[in-house]
């Protein structure tokens, strides 16, 4: 008779997320994974089928719970464009090691592009509602005056979206949280530019 599993399915992901996230794929191995899982490795392979799966999981997750913050923080403020700058501040982490953790999401971009479909098809579920949601707030910022009539929603939209890539990024490379909010105010005033 086969044992039942000893452990907590949600949080060995969780722990699996977090070396993902400092590591990268490729980078991590499976002892790294079952060394912060503390599961054996037949537990792995019978639970999730591989690293691989265990990864798009992770990534799958991370995503989520990324897009949901990112949704909270955009619909925050009662003023449409403070929610905008709520939302783009707030991807600098205060605390350096979780700067220089960076972003999971753009990590995978990073790493594989659009390489794999699976992977990339994460990214556009999880962009999508992004996406979607900021439109809506911009178009709201554009219906009480807070940015010109004449702003292009969606060229708008890419660019903040923009802006919190490059963000993400020169945080992972040890860029300062002053500097990095700094080009996000920055960013956020082009916005109410008219």
């Amino acid at each position: 008779m086969a044992r039942p599993k000893e452990f907590d399915r949600d949080v060995a992901v969780e722990r699996a997320m977090s070396v993902f996230w400092s590591k990268g794929y490729a980078a991590t191995s499976t002892d790294d994974l079952l060394e912060a899982m503390q599961i054996g490795r037949q537990s792995m392979y019978d639970t999730f089928g591989g690293k691989w799966r265990l990864y798009v999981e992770a990534l799958e997750r991370y995503q989520l719970e990324s897009v949901a913050g990112h949704v909270k923080r955009l619909r925050s403020a009662a003023s449409p464009l403070a929610g905008i700058e709520a939302l783009v501040i707030d991807v600098i982490p205060s605390d350096r090691a979780m700067r220089e953790k960076g972003c999971m999401g753009v990590g995978a971009i990073c790493e594989f592009g659009n390489a794999d479909a699976e992977l990339a098809e994460l990214r556009v579920k999880s962009g999508g509602i992004l996406h979607k949601a900021l439109v809506e707030r911009l178009q709201d910022a554009q219906a009480v005056g807070e940015i010109g009539e004449t702003v292009d929603i969606e060229r708008a939209a890419r660019f903040v979206e923009t802006t919190m890539f490059g963000l993400k990024v020169a945080a992972k490379a040890g860029e300062s949280a002053r500097s990095l909010r700094d080009i996000a105010s920055f960013a956020i005033a082009r916005l109410g530019t008219r």
